[in-house]
């Protein structure tokens, strides 16, 4: 199982970045997906994840502004992330649950 994360990166507080995360190694349609953020010295935060079927759900923190979607002739996955604020920074990594992470992208708002 492969899980590349990309897309992270600086920006203003308000403004927009999408992440994506690539997969590879299983049959991705199959799979729920699911997006964590982690804060140095904080606990994992689950932020959203979309169903093999679509059902998504989102963290309250995050709900009505990021927006979890998957393509499954592409076997990825994209979170885009819509009103940053400075609370978001965090490392994102995408995850098939429990047992698989990627590496994590870095977003920074600031």
């Amino acid at each position: 199982v492969q899980l590349v994360e990309s897309g992270g990166g600086q920006v203003q507080p308000g403004g927009s970045l999408r992440v994506s995360c690539a997969t590879a190694g299983f049959t991705f349609k199959n799979y729920a997906m699911a997006w964590i953020r982690q804060v140095p010295g904080k606990e994992r935060e689950g932020v959203a994840a979309i169903g093999s079927g679509g059902r998504i759900m989102y963290a309250d923190s995050v709900r009505e502004r990021f927006t979890i979607s998957r393509d499954n002739a592409k076997n990825t996955v994209y979170l885009q992330m819509n009103s940053l604020k400075s609370e978001d920074t965090a490392l994102y990594y995408c995850a098939l649950t429990p047992a698989y992470w990627g590496q994590g992208t870095q977003v920074t708002v600031s």
